[in-house]
């Protein structure tokens, strides 16, 4: 009985340590740092199956998500072109301009996918809207932690051009953007500098 105590606590120790590693090594790392690569079909499904556990309040399940992949790729490089334009058209320099319309058309192809984050609110019990977002949030940040786990960077892209874009894939009148979720691939030397936490002491206060 007391090997199988032992055992026991060796295993949380370890699922503990395991789990506390992917937490504190997720980080948001833009589509500039990517390289090429295919994240393979199992992997990628494991991931989304990992979102669908989040937690919801009556297990509304307020989320959908649209995979893009390749041609999407280049489809968003040439609308993000078309979204900003206007934005780059003061730049004098045309060899500048003509630059800044090319990162933007060939930036998603650095991504290995864009998964599109749309917020389907329920219509089947009334919940307020803040708990479903919350849901949400859950589950992209499932996807963060597992594709970190498979050594793969992400983002959540919330910008303009990325809530604008996912409207167009088709949303039902219950359903609303939240942008677009990057995924690929990335050398270790490539990181940026992890930023640094709020000590728990300054955000935390216990009461008994």
């Amino acid at each position: 009985m007391k090997n199988d105590n032992i055992a026991t606590e060796i295993h949380f120790r370890c699922d503990h340590e395991i789990v506390t590693h992917y937490i504190r090594q997720r980080k948001s790392i833009y589509a500039d740092h990517y390289r090429s690569g295919r994240i393979p079909d199992a992997e990628l499904k494991e991931i989304l199956i990992n979102s669908t556990w989040a937690p919801t309040h009556k297990m509304t399940e307020p989320w959908r998500f649209v995979v893009l992949t390749e041609t999407e790729l280049i489809k968003y490089g040439a609308y993000m072109c078309a979204y900003y334009q206007d934005l780059y058209m003061d730049i004098p320099d045309a060899e500048k301009r003509l630059a800044k319309y090319n990162y933007l058309k060939e930036y998603p192809l650095k991504a290995a996918c864009m998964i599109a984050v749309i917020f389907a609110r329920s219509t089947r019990v009334n919940i307020p809207e803040w708990e479903e977002l919350a849901a949400v949030s859950c589950a992209v940040q499932n996807m963060a932690i597992s594709a970190t786990s498979f050594q793969i960077a992400s983002y959540w892209a919330t910008g303009g051009s990325a809530i604008d874009y996912v409207k167009t894939l088709g949303l039902a009148e219950n359903e609303t953007s939240l942008g677009l979720f990057f995924m690929g691939y990335t050398d270790e030397s490539t990181l940026p500098a992890r930023k640094r936490r709020t000590s728990i002491d300054e955000k935390v206060t216990w009461r008994s």
